[in-house]
């Protein structure tokens, strides 16, 4: 019978035996903390009615937790050595498939037919570049409940104007809403990271909560608002070519919004830039 990795001795025993090395460009840190493996699950709000996608599963400590809470799991690893040592960690679940594969190059919608839940102790170097991935793939994904760094949490559910408040927010806003359910301090894990974590759940919206003309234009122009935030926005955008308008257009777009012309791009809300993007395409199209 595999032993329960939720034991930090456990844990250790299986790293020894198998000779396991950490590699630092994978980010690994192993959790170690049963009361955060059952919060994460509980938060989840996994059932057996549910199909869970977990990125990087590591030796397979939070999978065990996933294998006993849901219906069907699929562990995504990108460390080939990893493999052998999740078969033998999970030998007791007939309900999981291991999947050796880097995830941003994986065709999430062909994992499951139909919706499922992603769950994931995700890496904290490639955080961000996941979760667009995730959003971006088309897959029927309810809800994502993952542990990252705990800054990169609250840049997530920032409120406008705001050091935390940025692309990445305005990006969960219109496909998710956002909730930090625990956090985590590094004695939690193995080895412990230099920083804290938190794990956040992130429902997706049957619908977006504002609706651009063009979403990827709209993106464009939040990207390009942040890019240099120090600057007002009608600098920011006026900088970025690729939007087409010039100071002019952004200063008669900011007028028709009742917003100061002086104004940073950390002050507008989600629906704020939706305006924004919708009139700045009218006047760019004359």
């Amino acid at each position: 019978m595999a032993k329960k990795l939720s034991d930090p001795k456990n844990t250790a025993e299986v790293i020894k035996k198998n000779e396991f090395a950490f590699k630092k460009k994978f980010g690994q840190n192993f959790l170690v903390d049963d009361r955060v493996l059952q919060r994460i699950v509980a938060g989840a709000g996994i059932t057996k009615e549910d199909r869970v996608l977990e990125i990087g599963p590591g030796i397979g400590t939070l999978t065990q937790a996933l294998c006993e809470a849901a219906g069907e799991v699929r562990a995504v690893e990108i460390d080939r050595d990893l493999i052998p040592i999740l078969k033998e960690t999970l030998s007791d679940y007939d309900n999981v498939e291991i999947i050796n594969a880097d995830v941003m190059d994986l065709e999430l919608s062909s994992v499951f037919s139909g919706s499922f839940k992603v769950v994931a102790n995700l890496p904290y170097y490639i955080t961000t570049p996941i979760i667009m991935r995730l959003f971006e793939s088309g897959a029927d994904i309810e809800s994502i409940t993952v542990m990252v760094q705990k800054e990169v949490a609250d840049r997530m559910q920032a409120a406008p104007g705001g050091k935390d408040y940025g692309a990445l927010t305005l990006s969960v806003a219109y496909n998710a809403e956002a909730e930090i359910i625990a956090n985590v301090p590094p004695n939690c894990f193995m080895p412990r990271p230099e920083v804290s974590s938190a794990v956040i759940r992130l429902k997706r919206h049957e619908k977006p909560p504002v609706a651009p003309k063009d979403p990827a234009y709209m993106f464009s122009v939040i990207r390009a608002a942040f890019s240099q935030r120090r600057k007002t926005l009608q600098n920011a955008l006026s900088n970025d070519r690729s939007l087409g308008v010039t100071k002019d257009l952004i200063s008669e777009a900011l007028s028709e919004l009742g917003l100061d012309q002086r104004i940073r791009g950390e002050r507008l809300s989600l629906s704020q830039f939706s305006g924004l993007s919708d009139l700045l395409l009218e006047k760019r199209a004359g």
